[in-house]
């Protein structure tokens, strides 16, 4: 190879390699962000903290993740509304902010089926009602009893957000055992638990995964679940249904979502990024582990599943006489 061939040979090879390198440092420089609707510390946190560490390098971007708690999740939804339709922001919610709180509010700031784009769902939850560790009660029947001999049929039930799930169950209990028990709504499951932990409060509704550690530790505990079946990381705390209280067997999920006009291309890749990222043992022991039934769903699946829910919420807060605020 003469000199002149060599020189050139190096040099296109050098200016590949700059190139290439000079790509992946501009799609590392991406930066994708995931919405929280609750503080930090609580059970969707955990959850998004976990998909996010991995979900970075399926997409070859820094993924962080924001909380913007308040509301039930209503200032996220907002933030998400008004976010760029880019493909670099997303919403990780539960069934209260997408389907129950259009429900309950006048105007909630955002229409999801107008605002929203369905990304991909990844998984299924059970709610659950826990007492704090100065409650003796070991199951619901107990908790009713104390509640009756203590507090002469009255009681206080935290809530982690105002006319969500949570308060809807609590107003059952109540209907179901002729008990007088009033929701007491927090900032999010983690000020709740904190109170529930320090036993300013007997008794809280909220999810599986925002119990499953302090209940596996001891310091709360789970005395029932809803559902249709009891939940493999605790088999022994019965359901609502078996103690008598339908109208929960609907399972709540967890989905992504974008904002509305979001490129199809930009959402199926996220959407394939979860996809592998839940099919990693890693990620779907801990997230079981948590309390989740993981399940990938496609945008459509996540959809018709949040269609469904909301039917079946309207006709429960329809019956139950609940006015929207």
């Amino acid at each position: 190879m003469t000199q002149p061939l060599r020189r050139l040979v190096v040099g296109t090879i050098a200016a590949a390699c700059l190139a290439a390198s000079g790509g992946a440092a501009l799609a590392q420089s991406r930066t994708v962000k995931i919405l929280v609707g609750f503080p930090a510390g609580g059970g969707t946190d955990a959850i998004a903290r976990t998909l996010a560490e991995k979900l970075k390098d399926e997409l070859g971007a820094t993924v962080i993740v924001e909380n913007k708690p308040g509301a039930g999740g209503q200032l996220a939804a907002q933030a998400l509304k008004a976010a760029p339709a880019d493909g670099n922001t997303v919403f990780i919610s539960h069934d209260h902010t997408v389907s129950v709180l259009p429900l309950v509010s006048k105007n909630p700031g955002f229409d999801p089926a107008r605002d929203f784009a369905p990304v991909a769902g990844f998984a299924s939850f059970v709610n659950a009602l826990a007492v704090s560790p100065g409650t003796p009660a070991r199951n619901l029947p107990d908790y009713v009893a104390w509640v009756r001999t203590q507090g002469q049929g009255k009681g206080v039930v935290g809530i982690p957000a105002p006319a969500s799930t949570p308060e809807f169950l609590v107003k059952l209990l109540g209907e179901k055992f002729k008990l007088d028990l009033v929701s007491a709504p927090y900032r999010g499951s983690a000020p709740m638990m904190g109170d529930m932990l320090g036993n300013q409060i007997a008794a809280g509704v909220g999810s599986i995964p925002d119990f499953i550690e302090n209940h596996r530790s001891g310091r709360l505990r789970v005395v029932a679940v809803g559902g249709t079946q009891r939940q493999a990381v605790m088999p022994e705390v019965q359901t609502l249904a078996e103690l008598g209280v339908p109208g929960f067997e609907e399972l709540p999920y967890y989905g992504f979502f974008a904002p509305a006009g979001t490129p199809r291309a930009a959402l199926d890749a996220f959407a394939q990024a979860l996809a592998k990222v839940l099919a990693q043992r890693e990620v779907k022991e801990r997230l079981t582990a948590m309390g989740l039934a993981v399940e990938f769903m496609t945008a459509e699946q996540l959809g018709q599943r949040e269609r469904a829910y909301t039917r079946a919420w309207a006709d429960i807060i329809r019956k139950s006489g609940f006015q929207p605020l």
